[in-house]
């Protein structure tokens, strides 16, 4: 009982903190690109030569770009930052029209087209997310989606805030951001850092075995009347050359 009393302690503290850190009210937007086949290569110089700076330009911040580590011709994702979403209607207004870009979507597409299609999230940070952008190393990220079961979405977030973040870092995983999605009301998504794929699953191994975190995921459920979550999914991702957050 004092064990359990002590990590219920440990972990509050490690929650508040991470609440006092969390002041980022920015809107966030990941962008999913697929690649015409044999056009993946194509795609990212553009992004390296061209549209990251073209963003910077019109007053979007590039948080992050990075390829799946399983299959890293498969897809682009990426994140940039907006001060809200009139910001960002406007940024996207002003790129779109800039002369420079139509010039280098001409060039680059001029045997054709490299981007089969376009996928888009807007997000905001959640309450008890660290927002650790600064930091950098030599890993790999895990993007992680939850779809919350039917009103279940603030039992799931407490379960994060009180529980989740604590085990995952006594576990050896880097929490660094958490968002739900802007336009629903069951979608948390997060990204952790690990030192490897092997350090990843192994840290999952640890965690889902922890006596903690079966206590904490029981009690959850015993509120819910069931499961929290209708699907949970994860994709190791490795951060791009042109990369900010690395």
């Amino acid at each position: 009982m004092k064990k359990l009393l002590f990590c219920a302690l440990a972990m509050a503290m490690t929650t508040a903190t991470f609440a006092q850190q969390q002041s980022d009210t920015r809107l966030y937007e990941m962008r999913t690109y697929w690649p015409i086949a044999g056009k993946m290569d194509n795609m990212l110089a553009r992004f390296r030569n061209h549209t990251t700076k073209l963003f910077a330009k019109h007053g979007m911040t590039n948080v992050g770009y990075w390829v799946p580590q399983r299959k890293p011709d498969s897809v682009l994702v990426y994140i940039l930052a907006y001060s809200n979403k009139e910001a960002r209607d406007a940024s996207w207004k002003a790129f779109m029209s800039d002369p420079a870009w139509q010039k280098v979507q001409r060039e680059s597409e001029a045997k054709g087209k490299i981007v089969e299609k376009v996928a888009q999230q807007f997000l905001n940070s959640t309450d008890f997310s660290p927002n650790d952008l600064a930091s950098k190393g030599d890993r790999v990220f895990e993007l992680r989606t939850y779809k919350a079961t039917k009103y279940n979405l603030g039992l799931l977030l407490a379960r994060f805030r009180n529980h989740t973040l604590g085990l995952f870092a006594k576990h050896g995983m880097s929490n660094l951001i958490y968002w739900t999605q802007a336009d629903k009301d069951d979608v948390l998504i997060y990204l952790l850092g690990h030192k490897s794929k092997e350090a990843a699953a192994a840290s999952f191994s640890a965690f889902r075995t922890d006596t903690d975190w079966i206590a904490a995921r029981e009690a959850s459920e015993k509120l819910a009347k069931g499961s929290l979550t209708v699907s949970v999914g994860s994709e190791l991702l490795i951060p791009t050359d042109f990369s900010p957050w690395k």
